[in-house]
């Protein structure tokens, strides 16, 4: 159940900050049928497999989204931070279909949780929604698109470089607190490969390593 009332709702969660593209009647919908639901930091929000009960609305916070192997080696997707929405769970509500991917909070994360079941009426009902869905949907597939391109087109020390630089934007900061083994569990590499990859990188002054942290000089 929802333990805040619309009006609490209203003062307290600042939809017209983040999304500033909902109009007040949608902002006033959201609110009334969704809830509020917060999750510490290395919680998991979606294992791979599982049905979506929820489209989340970021509020506050950082989630990591992985897409994982059929052995459990995983392979990091982007970020979805205050102001985003899950693209995948609004895409899959219309067909109830499972995840596929894995997400996880790394800092403490508050959303609103609009369930599934109210997806069509927004859709229908609200223009507003309806775009909002697809902008969501069309810059996740953009991200990805990059991602792919790391791939396939890219050496190790391209991907790491590329890595590192969404890391830095993502956080808004220029020190990465992470350990050469999460970056290699990221790009479904070694920690000798991203080690001896990032002490390249500090050699030529780009960045500077130290055992739990990574700052960035000129990426």
């Amino acid at each position: 159940m929802n333990p805040f009332t619309l009006n609490e709702l209203k003062s307290a969660v600042p939809l017209s900050q983040l999304f500033p593209q909902f109009d007040q009647v949608l902002m006033e919908e959201l609110l009334r049928v969704g809830h509020i639901m917060e999750f510490k930091e290395g919680e998991l929000l979606m294992r791979t497999g599982q049905y979506f009960k929820y489209s989340l609305l970021i509020l506050e916070g950082t989630v990591k989204l992985y897409r994982e192997g059929q052995e459990g080696e995983e392979f990091f997707l982007y970020y979805l931070e205050k102001g985003n929405a899950c693209a995948l769970s609004m895409i899959c509500a219309t067909k109830n279909e499972m995840s596929e991917i894995k997400a996880t909070a790394i800092t403490p994360v508050k959303a609103l949780a609009i369930p599934l079941q109210h997806m069509d009426y927004l859709m229908k009902n609200f223009r507003n929604w309806y775009y909002f869905v697809l902008e969501t949907y069309r810059s996740r597939f953009e991200e990805l698109l990059q991602v792919i391109d790391q791939v396939a087109f890219h050496s190790m020390d391209e991907k790491l470089e590329f890595y590192l630089k969404r890391q830095f934007q993502a956080f808004n900061s220029d020190t990465l607190t992470i350990t050469h083994q999460q970056i290699a569990d990221d790009l479904n590499s070694s920690r000798e490969v991203i080690s001896r990859l990032l002490k390249k990188l500090e050699t030529g002054k780009r960045i500077t390593v130290s055992r739990f942290a990574i700052k960035n000089i000129n990426l």
